[in-house]
């Protein structure tokens, strides 16, 4: 399969034809000039609004629970395998890419986040569901579009992902502590497979304690890092800019290397625009209770995963001397960084990290790709019993895979979804739009801050079920 569909579809996605690097970038300028460059003008609302966090509705999740979600998926193995990954292919300078998709990429979380919102609907047992597969279905009017994406969804997040997930932390592990990567992948199996089956709201509660002390940490290690080469930092960021453009001697052929590299593992590393986040942003029911609001909570998650903790693997990685190999290079690279920074408990460190970076993205995967059963009429017991069965054999298969097996068939299940909700989310624009003129309005009125549908005008049609005003 991988010689036939695989690498083909990646050459034309990520590779000769770098037709994902082309959407992204587009979609990204698209938003950020529609929206009027939302994710600088309004920057630091971001973090006030989640400030006033609280549950609007006791059957959804908060938003802080749907940003640790959001950001469970968002930070694994693109943050401690994927950022290496990037510096082993493309030199210092596709962090510099990494940094422009990002931002950039802020924009197009916003728009896709706030359709999520906006077009979700309540399942069976009356918790709120939606995604991509919602949105173009009730926006667009476009049933087999929505179709083509759920089935890219469980391709990627309900298989593939996880798969990759697994392959890293039984990797790391078997680095490290060489245990088997058969051992490491049944038991990552076993116990997802306890949480994923208490549904989306137990995935959400074990985001909102793992997530926030795990990033936390991180971000500690890389400062104590950067304190200890203090003096190295300016060069460091001086070396960065410049390999991003090619002007180093060292970087003067690898130009497209760093900013194919920066762009592919930047985009993976925070799914922006990928349509994941949108299931989480779907899930919350915020104050206020506006869809607008949850565009604001993710787009923040956008920023929180690349600019800063992926920005923080580039730190340890770059200090420790490591260059461009021009060979693909994963967990092992960021192992042996954080070893030369702090000797072997340093690779203990990194073990334990990717392993908690991981295995909540395996757990966020599901609940993605589980949102979707709904859409088909399969949230019954025997559509997410066959589900998880799946799930957890991909878990299984993918510990035991080898690293470019694991990693191309995720990279082939991503863009394909990228590119089927960029179509979607360019196409809902002017909803977009409409909806942070409403919210501008309201916020600077200093009145009450809900969405009443007709107040907006919005393409499509959304739940009478959700939005009754």
């Amino acid at each position: 399969m991988s010689e036939y569909i695989v690498g083909p579809m990646n050459n034309l996605l990520w590779g000769n034809g770098q037709l994902l690097i082309y959407v992204l970038l587009f979609a990204g300028v698209w938003f950020s000039v529609k929206l009027r460059f939302i994710q600088l003008r309004n920057f630091t609302y971001m973090f006030k609004l989640l400030r006033q966090d609280g549950k609007s509705d006791p059957r959804g999740i908060s938003s802080f629970q749907a940003l640790c979600t959001g950001l469970s998926a968002r930070v694994g193995t693109g943050n401690l395998a994927g950022v290496a990954m990037a510096i082993s292919l493309g030199g210092s300078g596709a962090v510099f890419w990494m940094w422009v998709i990002a931002l950039l990429g802020m924009a197009t979380g916003f728009a896709e986040s706030v359709l999520g919102q906006l077009y979700k609907v309540r399942d069976s047992h009356q918790e709120f569901r939606g995604g991509p597969a919602y949105y173009i279905r009730s926006g667009l009017n476009n049933k087999w579009l929505a179709v083509l994406f759920s089935l890219c969804l469980f391709l990627g997040y309900g298989a593939s992902f996880s798969a990759m997930q697994a392959n890293t932390i039984a990797e790391a592990l078997n680095n490290t502590f060489a245990i088997s990567t058969s051992i490491s992948g049944l038991v990552i199996a076993a116990v997802a497979g306890v949480i994923v089956l208490g549904g989306f709201k137990r995935i959400a509660r074990f985001a909102e304690l793992v997530v926030p002390w795990m990033g936390l940490a991180f971000v500690a290690t890389a400062v104590i890092i950067a304190t200890m080469n203090i003096t190295d930092i300016p060069t460091l960021v001086i070396d960065i800019v410049m390999s991003a453009f090619g002007l180093t001697e060292a970087s003067a052929g690898a130009l497209g290397a760093a900013i194919k590299s920066g762009i592919q593992r930047g985009m993976y590393s925070n799914e922006a625009g990928a349509g994941s986040v949108p299931h989480a942003a779907a899930g919350a029911a915020p104050k206020p209770n506006h869809p607008v609001a949850q565009g604001y909570i993710q787009m923040l998650g956008v920023f929180l995963d690349t600019i800063v903790l992926c920005s923080c693997t580039a730190l340890v990685v770059l200090l420790a001397g490591v260059g461009p190999t021009g060979e693909m290079a994963g967990i092992g690279v960021t192992q042996y960084a954080m070893s030369v920074h702090f000797g072997e408990y340093g690779d203990d460190f990194i073990a334990a990290a990717i392993t908690l970076f991981a295995f909540t993205s395996v757990v966020a995967n599901y609940a993605y790709a589980e949102s979707n059963l709904h859409f088909f009429h399969l949230d019954n017991k025997w559509g997410k019993g066959g589900y998880t069965l799946i799930y957890l054999c991909m878990v299984v298969w993918g510990a035991n895979a080898s690293l470019k097996e694991a990693w191309n068939l995720a990279d082939m299940s991503l863009g394909l979804m990228t590119l089927v909700n960029i179509y979607a989310i360019v196409q809902l624009t002017p909803t977009i739009v409409n909806l942070m003129h409403d919210y501008a309005d309201k916020k600077r009125a200093g009145g009450a801050m809900e969405f009443r549908c007709s107040e907006v005008k919005i393409q499509g049609q959304v739940a009478d079920n959700v939005w009754k005003n």
